[in-house]
């Protein structure tokens, strides 16, 4: 059997989504510029019309399935797949600012920008980023509990809130050095949230981190 090809309306939308996402990233949604994606794109205004009948329907899907996808590809992924969830979550906060563009810094998280841009001012698109924070509170939050229950995390932990208080803090980091455009204080913010969640870690599981480190 011959392998499938890609539907080419597959491919257009694809590549509508992957500009759009580009224009959306760089300017916010509102200023975004349908004619600069279309010039982009190299493609008419009927066809990006009929994938996407507005703006709006436009940039929720950005959001679903580009944002929603990196992360998921990033973080959520690697953490639902983990056997030992709690020291994935820790290597993945020790090099995030490695596996990330240096454009990612400087433009701000995708995510956050659009939260603090859009939320309040239309209820589709708060819904849908809300729902896919959820999602990065809840891979964080399934890895603590996981690590609860391999006795890696104390069990005075509340994963809940603090799966809330990580994510909330890891977009904060972004944040802050995007609005110092500085690489630097990216890397050494989640230094810091790298520091919190080890102190969520039971002494042994550090004891054994250490001696693992130590050879």
């Amino acid at each position: 059997m011959y392998p499938m090809s890609t539907k080419q309306p597959d491919l257009t939308r694809e590549k509508i989504l992957q500009f759009a996402f580009c224009e959306i990233h760089r300017k916010g949604f509102q200023a975004a510029s349908i004619t600069n994606i279309l010039q982009d794109t190299g493609m008419t205004k009927g066809a990006l019309y009929h994938h996407f009948p507005t703006k709006q329907a436009l940039g929720l899907a950005v959001i679903d399935e580009v944002i929603k996808k990196r992360l998921d590809a990033l973080i959520f992924r690697p953490l639902r797949e983990s056997e030992r969830p709690v020291e994935t979550l820790l290597e993945i906060i020790a090099t995030i600012d490695q596996k990330v563009p240096s454009e990612y810094v400087m433009l701000g998280c995708p995510l956050n920008n659009l939260m603090q841009e859009m939320s309040a001012l239309d209820e589709l698109f708060q819904a849908r980023l809300s729902a896919v924070f959820g999602l990065w509170q809840q891979a964080i939050e399934d890895a603590l509990t996981r690590g609860q229950k391999q006795g890696v995390i104390r069990p005075d932990v509340d994963c809940q809130p603090t799966a809330l208080f990580i994510a909330s803090a890891w977009e904060g980091c972004i944040g802050i050095a995007k609005n110092m455009r500085s690489p630097e204080v990216f890397a050494s913010c989640m230094k810091q949230l790298h520091g919190y969640v080890r102190g969520l870690q039971s002494e042994p599981a550090v004891a054994t981190q250490e001696q693992y480190k130590g050879g």
